[in-house]
């Protein structure tokens, strides 16, 4: 298990990388990704933006499996992130079709686990679906 200061460190590490250029544009593309079927998922993954959805997925699963693993407190982490249960509200309802088209049952594993295990963590996944909803109804443009 991580003591306080090994944890600090590994989220400061951790913030250092969502700040990398291609990390902040598939970031924001996320944001704004509201998908409504699981064909919404396909078209992404297969489409130009794929590299996008991959990267901020895969990101959030590594992130997590510190937490799972113990490397890093995961009240700490919980305290200091939110993008990971906004990640995981996006892809949630069509997990199983995902897992299945990649052939990986294990696939967003360790954010599905840090999501839903915290306090409240389904109704805050949902809770987080329906905020990022509602703020992408009212952005200029919509």
């Amino acid at each position: 298990m991580s003591n306080a200061v090994d944890s600090a460190n590994l989220i400061l590490r951790l913030y250092e990388l969502r700040r990398e250029e291609t990390m902040r544009k598939a970031r924001d593309f996320m944001f704004s990704f509201d998908p409504q079927t699981f064909e919404d998922i396909q078209g992404v993954i297969m489409g130009p933006q794929g590299g996008y959805f991959r990267m901020v997925t895969s990101y959030w699963d590594m992130a997590c499996s510190f937490v799972t693993n113990g490397a890093i407190d995961a009240k700490m982490f919980d305290e200091v992130n939110g993008e990971h249960v906004l990640a995981f509200a996006k892809v949630q309802p069509f997990l199983p079709q995902i897992r299945e088209m990649f052939g990986n049952q294990n696939y967003m594993k360790n954010v599905e686990q840090v999501c839903l295990g915290a306090a409240g963590g389904q109704e805050r996944v949902t809770a987080a679906r329906e905020r990022i909803r509602k703020m992408l109804a009212i952005r200029p443009g919509a």
